[in-house]
């Protein structure tokens, strides 16, 4: 562990305040636009109400990060310590426990020093590894408790598939804690072909999966667990959000925005995201190193052309501008860059892939000459297969790119009907 990040985490050492039944029933308060008056509840924030009393009989390991939140914003591992209840271990993924790591990074083992509980690192560790990891720990029970933004290619979803066939291993019971998906419950996008496996898509899901972590848990353990790891899961329990539909979306949730990783500072970041981050498997910049990641796209060269071009394809929900930027840090670092903001005007009409491929599908129009995808043609894991990069460069229009995918879209939303939960 770096000096940098123990001495951030020391600092960070303060006494955890207990919850009660009172201060987690403050989550209930209150109204919201498409919850019928009734402000969601957290799995988690039921359990401390309850002061964590299904968790006192288990040696309990808890897979989690900075999202991993009570209503009052007090850390569910913290909240545990302070009532008594501390977990045995606590399991990093990408960015750490504390979320200290940028992307692709990670914490490393460490004990935290404000609890003094051991926490290892699972990012980018092995099933076996992982496996071991639960046995040294002499943990019963994983719980996951992360918040999830809805997209295929977010690794948080794929730490818990790894921690599930490592459950398996094991013999271990696993715990969901449920947090609504902040973009909602539509599905959208194409199917991952296995061929094109990665860490940004571990199984064939679409790219915009419209399901809770608790309900893709479900549909891990089912399709895809005994494949992967010869049976199913012991025990699989999700403990549910209370008052969530599936055609909510953050705004609607009467809670507060938790940074889920460095670079989704906001809401409307996080709307975006199932559609802009496939310009991370382009030349252009997906705006790290700026203020509004996966907003602000663009790349050294790129005029007004580009802006106006998108605009003319009245996308619903939504608007570009012009916009002009200087990443500090990842791609095109201290160089003038052109390109657009993403401006989501509606929320509940935006469609983020939608809008995805008509803005690449007009940058390679507007700028042949500045498009172009990674060299490494990451941009096939992202999408899940060679195909879209295929049709766009073969000149294919929005609509024809979007059709591609209708019947595995249609396919994927009638097989995971049995594992949803929320209506």
């Amino acid at each position: 562990m770096s000096m940098d990040r123990r001495r951030f985490l020391a600092a960070s050492a303060l006494a955890a305040p207990a919850v009660t039944l009172a201060s987690a029933g403050t989550a209930s308060a209150g109204a919201d636009s498409r919850g019928g008056g009734r402000r969601v509840v957290t799995a988690s924030d039921q359990l401390a109400a309850d002061g964590w009393r299904a968790f006192r009989s288990r040696k309990v390991g808890v897979l989690t990060n900075p999202t991993g939140v009570l209503a009052d914003q007090t850390h569910v591992v913290d909240s545990m310590v302070a009532a008594g209840v501390p977990p045995t271990a606590v399991f990093g993924p990408e960015h750490g426990f504390r979320g200290t790591a940028q992307a692709g990074g990670s914490e490393g083992d460490y004990l935290d020093p404000r609890t003094q509980v051991p926490v290892y690192d699972t990012y980018g560790a092995s099933v076996d590894k992982i496996a071991g990891q639960f046995t040294k720990a002499g943990i019963d029970t994983l719980v996951f408790e992360i918040a999830d933004i809805g997209a295929r290619f977010y690794t948080y979803i794929w730490s818990m598939y790894y921690a599930m066939q490592a459950a398996v291993r094991t013999g271990i019971d696993f715990v969901v804690l449920d947090r609504p998906n902040p973009v909602g419950g539509r599905a959208d996008g194409p199917m991952l072909d296995p061929a094109y496996a990665s860490g940004v898509g571990r199984k064939p899901i679409v790219q915009q999966h419209g399901m809770t972590v608790g309900e893709l848990a479900r549909y891990f353990d089912a399709e895809f667990l005994p494949g992967d790891a010869g049976g199913r899961l012991a025990s699989l329990e999700v403990v549910k959000v209370r008052h969530w539909r599936r055609d909510q979306l953050f705004v609607d949730n009467g809670q507060q925005w938790v940074l889920p990783s460095p670079n989704v500072p906001t809401p409307d970041t996080a709307y975006a995201y199932p559609g802009t981050c496939l310009f991370e498997g382009t030349v252009f910049s997906e705006g790290r190193g700026t203020t509004r990641p996966f907003e602000i796209i663009g790349a050294p060269d790129i005029d007004w052309r580009w802006a106006e071009a998108i605009n003319e394809a009245g996308l619903p929900g939504v608007r570009v501008r012009e916009q002009y930027f200087v990443p500090t840090f990842n791609k095109w670092v201290g160089e003038v860059c052109g390109g657009v903001q993403v401006h989501i005007t509606d929320p509940y009409r935006f469609q983020p892939i939608r809008t995805a491929i008509t803005m690449l599908v007009t940058a390679k129009q507007t700028h042949p000459d500045v498009f172009a995808w990674r060299p490494d043609n990451f941009i096939d894991k992202l999408s899940g297969s060679d195909r879209l990069r295929l049709m766009i460069d073969a000149g294919a229009g929005v609509d024809e790119v979007i059709g591609a995918w209708r019947s595995e879209l249609a396919a994927f939303n009638s097989r995971r009907e049995r594992y949803l939960i929320y209506r």
